[in-house]
């Protein structure tokens, strides 16, 4: 049990934002776990009401995608010159000779803004004026899991909340009948890396408030299928009578896990309902099916785009998509189409069905790995690039962001961030911001300290990207 958790009921109070009289009856009934108090409140009226987090896991190269650096193609083949890198974290390459390896494709200009995007993405091109391109992100973990951790909950400790459970926590679901905190995942590319459920997981929170995974191919859910033989009459007086128990038993002992179980059953139930009702796109029309690529149930990234869409429709809070597929070591070529070709096309309808049903101004969408490529080469099974944590990119979209913005700068060969460094911390304090919270208020008591998603040291606001 939490030490000290948000009172919810309060963080919410007084913030004049509308959260609709059905959502937030919804939200004070699941105060059940919510004990003691917290300063947290709205700071403002949000811009963003749902995030859509678009992860690219493996780490894309921001040499073949957003950062065009004239240097590096000068200097393709010759010594990577030791100043950048001495004392700097390497991971496979660490102790070998360092060539410097040009850009493995062209950069053009394209939109009004004239924001450089690679021909390995021309799906990208064309919505280069409706996003905000960041090219100075850093982290702090060089290697996958740890990375993603970091990425994923503020902190390279495992156990933390992730940052859809802290956003689920905060403010709750739109949705009466879906998780707060929805998880779609896809494959296609070079090495896909695992990625454990503990990325999506609700931590030192309770854990009603994880992520829960959808798959977009076969029963969408596990366990929520209704048991042979059991109607939804008898199943509905099943439930209800295990929520009038345990509800009893919680009046003694307040355990946030028992109305995390309660909260469990009774959304499973509901589930079976609204779940298949979200999976069956027949309602979609062809061209729509055909924007994004998707074809229903092969449990692609393009569906899950779709899905995702649907999804934000319906009122989920948070919603995070993973295509494993970007560890591009070596056959960077190849793998960069293949991903690309995966992801390319779905991202772009993504943004313009949102946009299309003016539901962009209000949902924010991140797009971006773990980490970037180095802009030395590697070579397993053709020209690659290693992790690299020192400067890469990243892009926002939608909920209170401006369109067309290059934000951020990378050294000449695409190794350092120099100018308007992106910490992770700064980008988890700024979804936040869209969001209306305070990120610096926003905290959970844990070991006897105030944890927040945004660090224990210095976030900041990236407002020269904001609306």
């Amino acid at each position: 049990m939490l030490a000290s958790q948000i009172n919810r009921r309060s963080f919410l109070a007084g913030s004049g934002l509308s959260l609709g009289s059905a959502a937030l009856a919804n939200l004070l009934r699941a105060d059940s776990d919510s004990s003691g108090k917290h300063p947290a409140r709205l700071a403002h009226a949000a811009k963003a009401k749902r995030v859509i987090f678009l992860c690219m896991a493996g780490g894309p190269s921001h040499l073949e995608t957003f950062d065009y650096k004239p240097t590096l193609d000068q200097m393709n083949g010759q010594p990577m010159p030791e100043s950048f890198t001495k004392g700097q974290p390497i991971a496979q390459l660490q102790g070998k000779e360092l060539k410097v390896q040009g850009h493995m494709t062209k950069f053009r200009r394209h939109g009004e803004s004239g924001q450089y995007v690679s021909d390995f993405m021309p799906w990208h091109a064309k919505m280069a004026d409706d996003i905000s391109i960041l090219r100075s992100v850093v982290t702090e973990q060089i290697n996958h899991d740890p990375a993603h951790t970091f990425i994923n909950t503020g902190t390279a400790i495992n156990g933390r909340p992730s940052m859809g459970a802290w956003v689920n926590y905060g403010l709750g679901s739109e949705s009466q009948d879906l998780p707060g905190f929805v998880v779609l995942t896809s494959v296609g590319g070079r090495n896909p890396q695992p990625i454990a459920s503990r990325q999506w997981g609700a931590g030192s929170l309770p854990s009603r408030y994880q992520g829960v995974e959808f798959n977009s191919a076969g029963d969408p859910v596990h366990y929520v299928r209704r048991p042979a033989g059991t109607s939804a009459e008898t199943q509905s007086r099943l439930v209800g009578a295990v929520g009038d128990l345990d509800r009893h038993r919680n009046e003694r002992l307040n355990d946030p896990e028992v109305a995390t179980r309660i909260s469990a059953y009774e959304m499973a139930f509901r589930m079976q309902s609204s779940v298949p009702e979200l999976m069956d796109v027949s309602d979609e029309p062809k061209h729509i099916l055909d924007m994004y690529g998707a074809k229903p149930g092969d449990g692609s990234y393009a569906s899950n785009c779709l899905l995702a869409r649907r999804l934000v429709e319906r009122g989920v809070r948070f919603i995070h998509l993973y295509h494993r597929g970007w560890d591009h070591h070596g056959g960077l070529v190849k793998f960069m189409n293949t991903c690309c070709g995966l992801t390319d096309k779905p991202t772009w309808a993504l943004v313009q069905d949102l946009k299309q049903r003016g539901m962009l101004d209000d949902t924010l969408i991140i797009w971006g790995g773990e980490f970037g490529r180095t802009p030395m080469y590697q070579g397993k099974g053709g020209s690659g690039r290693d992790h690299h944590i020192k400067g890469f990119s990243m892009w926002m979209a939608g909920g209170g962001v401006k369109g067309g913005i290059n934000y951020g700068e990378t050294d000449e060969l695409g190794y350092n961030a120099v100018k308007d460094v992106v910490h992770v911390s700064d980008l988890h304090a700024t979804m936040l911001h869209l969001l209306g919270i305070d990120h610096k208020r926003f905290t959970i008591k844990l070991q006897g300290l105030d944890w927040r998603l945004s660090g224990v040291l210095k976030a900041r606001i990236l407002t020269d990207v904001l609306t």
